[in-house]
């Protein structure tokens, strides 16, 4: 149950920040209701402080004038009276005091306390209205000491007072001087609650709420609107943009009003034409050629036949010729084969292009291939003073391929090791693990600049043109081969480093669906060894890693 509802919980986190990587429209509305809402928080905290500070001025000044007129009465009338001369005097004077204070102010919580040195033993301890809620505690010793040591001015302090349903009230409390002759000097006090500002101040909070709230809504509406317009061509625009990337050269925009963003349809709708009008001249050629090779190698395997017939009688009397007749009929057998080999390519480069090659599988043991192709070329590598060293897979390596085109890419592979090689011992290894299994060839020879290793999969590409092949060839192997290695659903990869060597690896996955994770890695050549056998690493400076995955329509 736990587990469910912190999946739900992570569910509602993930979506809204899946639509803020995906969604310009959500991400549009989020930003400008975001800065609205900080725009209006503090617009609306600035606007209710600068009120309630308004307002409590205001009302401040208000009480003092309050204040200072009903203590100004009040000692008018104490001042028109007799002088009291005994305590039932000084009683009824005092009553008149505070009965003068209340009719002449707006509030009932009044405090009057004598000063101490001023004030004789007859005068009154203190006075105040009845049920006033101001008491001695309330007042602070600095409001007293300012009230009894300046007798010309008035002082304010701001307190809370008891609420009736115990939250305090906010109240300002003036004091100030008030003189009975022949008694004393009292320090008089009143008090005035603001209720009323605090309930106004909290209307006004209240109303830039939920005006701010419906404004935050509102301008969100309208981004959301606006946005729309406008990001739904732009999605619209985005939708067939991937159709004509995925190769629908249908995909067409339409064209609504004269607007910009009609402007951009029209636009993308030319572009998409001019496209489809090149791609399909491009297709058309291509098949054209396609044709073209694959007609023109077929009507001379006829003739090249004949050729070869007459070029093998011609060789086999050689013996029979003098030395420059001889001579001549090794190199027309010898490029009679080459060109056989060159036309056989053609061919199947040709069914390539064309999209018309099928696999043969069979279940076998790629190293049993392996080792199948290294010993039919001990003999070519003896003859260049090359040693082939064979490591098989610890484990099975049985997989489905097809044992035709496979022995083709490795014997290019090694092919190339033993003519670039430098007689430095070639490594043949073959890895396996639960998706994969590779074959890596790895010579110590010339190796390749990174410009050069970048396209050594081209057809009829050549590091150097002028370094001759020892081994014939047609220029097509190493094309043919990466062909052969994606319709498996396999990579080649390719390391070089000039001076140092090369590192091809041929990975096949054990399954058609397999992800491929290469139990050999293209490293250099000092770190090469099988996964489990163990080194890995990274291409040093100045080498290259090429990597050839298998393209969709493989």
């Amino acid at each position: 149950m736990t587990g469910t509802l912190g999946g739900r919980l992570l569910s509602l986190v993930r979506r809204p920040m899946r639509a803020w990587r995906h969604s310009l429209l959500f991400r549009t509305v989020a930003i400008a209701a975001g800065a609205t809402t900080l725009a209006i928080v503090i617009a609306t905290v600035w606007a209710t402080l600068a009120i309630q500070s308004d307002l409590f001025n205001a009302r401040k000044d208000q009480i003092l004038a309050d204040t200072k007129r009903a203590v100004d009465f009040t000692q008018s009338a104490v001042y028109r009276q007799t002088a009291p001369t005994d305590r039932a005097a000084v009683q009824q004077m005092r009553n008149s005091m505070t009965s003068n204070l209340a009719t002449a102010s707006s509030t009932e919580l009044i405090l009057g306390l004598p000063i101490r040195g001023a004030s004789t033993s007859d005068a009154p301890a203190s006075f105040t209205l009845y049920g006033s809620q101001l008491v001695e505690s309330m007042l602070t010793d600095g409001l007293r000491e300012q009230v009894r040591s300046r007798p010309e001015t008035q002082w304010y302090q701001s307190i809370a007072l008891p609420g009736e349903d115990g939250r305090p009230v906010p109240a300002i409390v003036v004091g100030q001087q008030l003189e009975m002759p022949n008694v004393g000097v009292y320090e008089v006090y009143l008090a005035y609650p603001l209720n009323d500002v605090a309930e106004t101040v909290r209307f006004v909070q209240g109303a830039l709420w939920v005006m701010g709230a419906a404004l935050v809504v509102i301008v969100g509406g309208i981004v959301w609107l606006v946005m729309r317009s406008v990001a739904t061509p732009v999605a619209g625009v985005s939708r067939a943009s991937a159709r004509l990337a995925a190769g629908d050269l249908a995909a067409r925009l339409d064209v609504v009003g004269e607007n910009e963003l009609a402007t951009l349809a029209l636009a993308f709708n030319r572009m998409a034409d001019s496209l489809e009008s090149q791609i399909r001249e491009l297709a058309e050629l291509s098949l054209v050629q396609q044709r073209f090779v694959s007609d023109v190698s077929h009507e001379l395997r006829t003739p090249l036949t004949t050729i070869r017939l007459a070029a093998g009688v011609l060789y086999g009397d050689r013996e029979e010729f003098d030395p420059v007749t001889a001579r001549s009929a090794e190199l027309l057998y010898d490029q009679v084969g080459r060109f056989e080999v060159l036309l056989a390519d053609l061919l199947e480069i040709s069914r390539y292009d064309a999209g018309s090659v099928e696999l043969s599988l069979e279940e076998i043991s790629m190293s049993d291939v392996t080792e199948q192709v290294a010993e039919s070329l001990r003999q070519v590598a003896w003859e260049h003073d090359t040693e082939l060293r064979f490591t098989g897979a610890v484990g099975d390596d049985v997989i489905p391929l097809d044992p035709r085109r496979v022995r083709r890419i490795l014997r290019n592979l090694v092919g190339n090791a033993i003519e670039h090689g430098e007689r430095h011992p070639i490594e043949i290894t073959v890895a396996q693990n639960e998706t994969a299994v590779s074959v890596g060839v790895r010579d110590r020879g010339l190796g390749m600049r990174p410009e050069h290793a970048s396209r050594v999969f081209d057809r009829f590409w050549r590091a150097d043109p002028s370094r001759k092949r020892t081994l014939g060839g047609s220029g097509l192997g190493l094309a043919i081969a990466l062909g052969d290695a994606k319709l498996h659903g396999g990579t080649i990869e390719v390391w070089s480093e000039l001076g140092v060597g090369t590192h091809f690896v041929v990975t096949l996955p054990r399954g058609e669906h397999d992800e491929i994770d290469p139990p050999i890695r293209t490293v250099p050549p000092e770190q090469i060894e099988a996964a489990d056998g163990s080194a890995a690493g990274s291409p040093t400076r100045e080498t290259l890693v090429v990597r050839h995955e298998p393209e969709e329509d493989a």
